[in-house]
This record gives structure tokens, sequence and C-alpha cells, in this order.
């Protein structure tokens, strides 16, 4: 059933217009005037406003005006009237009105009003849902990759938690893919057809991170002109995943508690508390104890939402999924006209150490498909710390200059064992440590500058 406000400035038709509705199933309050039902709205959500227009300090025009101006999801509205004009019926459906019934009306043509209004503004509130959780999710979710033993340990956990309430803590390094992990459990859940909503702690201000979740009242701040819903609120009935938790600050921590453990809060500057059902998958790349210990986490929120962990182990720990989850980013990327891998590639795939895990990997191959040619990866389309491990060092190729050489780094996985082919991909490597100036480069390499000026001539190579 609907919450209905009536607003009528004639006691004994709001009184008999509140027990009709009331004996349907609708739960209804009512107000005497424009400001009193203002005042009501401002501090909480009616489905459906039916209201007066002839009415002291502020009449039902101004009223359906206040309300679509201001208001972030406004009820729908159906005016009553006991002078009707053409003119004021226009002006009431142009303003936004569901619909408009003159006095007296039949309580039967009424209710079937109120009825079709409320419908229309609960699949209004599910749209806006719908389109809250598209925005904030991917459309298209690529497979989790999963060969090696410990990601089909983590995926196995993702099966036998998923189908409970249980809050999960899944932790990693940056770019393991959680959120993914966070994903896969709410599609394997019974909240599969309720919004997934996902936020960043670390990517907001503090003072923003409150009203993000919890929402806020009009006026509650300044700049606070209507009334936001939160993503608690938005997450109703799905599920919420909260990365990056430990970044959260302390002060905002105490609410999260409390709206986890009791299932509802109130919004920034409200009095009214809202209920809801959310299940919390929670993400982070710290340590925990580490965390508490230094008091910046709160023991008793880490023992609530800590019930289940999932852990995802680094890209170099599980060196058996790089090949395949290359192969698996490549066609999500290209399309069914992704290039090959030579074999150079993978292996040099293989073998880097990924600091920065899937997301690196990620962005690697997307460098190497704008720079391949004839639909296959060589070693030469990767990043020469990849393609050469250049992060080790080692003693570079000599070009017989009288100064000390330096090192640039080890080349390995080369293509080829040409000497030429070896000199070049160097070169580059020192290019792009020095960002391409070629005075640093030279000195890099312990070459001149018109030794190095001769070498990019000859590998036609762009000195920016």
């Amino acid at each position: 059933m609907a919450k209905l406000l009536v607003v009528d400035d004639e006691k004994n038709l709001r009184m008999v217009v509140q027990k009709e509705m009331a004996r349907q199933g609708h739960e209804v309050e009512c107000a005497s005037d424009g400001e009193a039902a203002w005042e009501m709205l401002e501090e909480q959500d009616f489905d459906v406003l039916l209201c007066d227009i002839n009415m002291p300090r502020l009449d039902g025009m101004g009223l359906l005006r206040r309300t679509r101006e201001r208001s972030q999801n406004p009820p729908e509205v159906i005016m009553l009237t006991g002078q009707a004009t053409v003119e004021s019926a226009i002006q009431a459906m142009k303003l936004g009105a569901y619909d408009y019934l003159t006095k007296p009306y039949r309580i039967g043509e009424l209710s079937a009003l109120v009825t079709a209004a409320a419908e229309k503004q609960q699949l209004k509130v599910d749209n806006q849902r719908l389109r809250a959780q598209i925005a904030r999710t991917h459309q298209s979710l690529p497979e989790i990759v999963a060969e090696s033993r410990q990601m089909k340990e983590a995926l196995r956990l993702v099966q036998r938690v998923a189908p409970s309430d249980t809050s999960v803590m899944i932790t990693g390094e940056s770019g393991v893919g959680k959120e993914l992990i966070a994903q896969a459990i709410h599609r394997l859940s019974r909240r599969a057809d309720k919004p997934f909503i996902d936020l960043n702690c670390a990517a907001l201000q503090d003072t923003l991170l409150e009203s993000e979740l919890f929402g806020h009242e009009a006026g509650a701040f300044s700049g606070a002109r209507v009334r936001k819903l939160g993503l608690f609120e938005i997450a109703d009935g799905g599920t919420i995943f909260l990365d990056e938790v430990m970044e959260m600050p302390m002060q905002l921590q105490s609410k999260l508690l409390r709206a986890l453990e009791t299932r509802s809060f109130f919004r920034v500057g409200g009095v009214k508390k809202v209920e809801v059902d959310v299940r919390l998958v929670a993400a982070t790349n710290r340590n925990k104890e580490q965390a508490i210990n230094d008091g910046i986490f709160r023991a008793d929120l880490m023992y609530r939402i800590n019930s289940f962990e999932i852990v995802i182990p680094p890209l170099r720990e599980r060196r058996e999924d790089i090949e395949p989850l290359a192969r698996h980013l490549l066609h999500k990327l290209a399309g069914a006209g992704a290039p090959e891998m030579s074999p150079a590639t993978i292996e040099a795939l293989s073998a880097f150490d990924w600091s920065g895990n899937v997301r690196q990997l990620r962005n690697c191959l997307e460098r190497a498909l704008l720079l391949c040619d004839n639909n296959m990866i060589t070693p030469r389309e990767l990043p020469p710390e990849i393609a050469f491990r250049t992060e080790t060092p080692s003693v570079s190729v000599s070009y017989n200059a009288p100064q000390a050489t330096q090192s640039v780094g080890t080349f390995q996985n080369s293509p080829s064992n040409n000497l030429r082919d070896v000199e070049r991909q160097q070169i580059i490597g020192a290019l792009e440590k020095t960002g391409w100036h070629r005075g640093k480069t030279a000195e890099l390499l312990g070459i001149s500058p018109s030794t190095l000026y001769r070498r990019l001539r000859e590998y036609d190579l762009d000195v920016r």
C-alpha cells in the first residue's frame, strides 16, 4: 500500500479522506495547509499527495510547484478542488500533477486514482535505483580467470558465502580484482536482482563521504537544496561494496557500525530513522591488525565486517593466471579481432612481477594494442621494463664511448639475438626513462650526444 499525505483546510473533508484511505490499507497523514504540508514533505517521503487548491498561507498550486522544483523524489500529486476551471486544470497538469478531481467526488474514483498514482511512483523509485546501479557498475562484467590453485580456492569461498547475508571482507593488493570478487558475490546471492552499489572510501573528502553514504536532508548544509538519497538507501535490498574501507574517517566508522547493527540510520540533518536491508561487502589493501593497532580503524567495526574473509593473492604469486588472463583481457579490449601474442611476449609477461597486478597488466595490453602490427604482439610493443626487465640493474651494451658506461637495465626475453635489435630497444628504454630528453639519454647510455643522434636517425626513432 501507499503512503499518502492529505492536504486540505477543511477539517471534516480531511478526516473523511484519511479514514477511507486508511480503511483501504494506506498509511495516511494530514496537513491543514500548504506550508504545514511542505514541512512534512521535507521530513518524510510520501508516494501520493492529495492536495486542495484554495488554502491559506501556501495554496495547492504553490505547493505543487515547490515539490517539483525542490524535491529530489517528489510524490505524485492529485489536485482536489470545489472551484474547478479549465484554466486551473491545465495549470495543474503543466506543473506536473498526476490528475485533477472536482469536489464532490466519489471515494471509489479517488481510490482508483490513488492506486494508479502510487504504482507510478513505485515504478519511478525502482527506475531511479536501477539507473544508480547501472551508473555505478559495469554493464558487462568480465569472467574471473582462475587457473591457479589460489584463485580457484578464492572462487570456492565466493560460492560458499554468496547465498548468505554474511558480511564479507576482501583483502589484497591494489589492482588484484577485489571489486570483481564483490560483484561475483552479489550475482550469486539472493539479492542478485537488487542493486549493487560501490563506493571507494578513499575517493571522497571526509565531509562528503557521510552524505554520500547516508544521504542528507534539504538545508542540512550549505548547498543542500534538496533531499538526497544516500547509497545505503539506494542499495536497499541489495549489496553495498565499500572499497578501501579502512580509509574511512574514524568519526564516520561509528555511524557505519550503528547502521550495520541496527539496519537503520539518519540522513545528515534528518530526524527520521531510515530502515534498510543491505548486505555489506568491504575491501582493503591495508594490514588489518596494523590499522587497528595504529588507531585508524575501530576494532569493533572490523569484527562486524570481517565475518568472512577472502584473500586475493597478487598476480606474481599466481603466474599460471597471467597468460589466460592476458588473452581474456585482449579479447575484452579488442573483440574477436584481438591479436595473438608471440611466445616471447608470453614469456615476458609471465616473468614480470606486476606490482600493479591485473590493472597494470590491462594497461600494458592496451598500449600493446595501439602499437602492434600484423596482428601479433611482440615484446617490442610492451613497455621496456616488462620486455627487458629494466628494473634489474646490469651493465648496458657498450657503444665504444670514452666515458664509463652506466646501467640502463638487463635485456631478458629478447625477441631476437640480433645486436641491432638489442641496441635499438635499449635506446628506447633509456629515452623513456628520461622522458625522451636526448642529453640525459646520452649520459645514461654513456655515449656522446652526436653518437645518440646518429643512432636515432639510423633506427628512425622519433626524437620528439
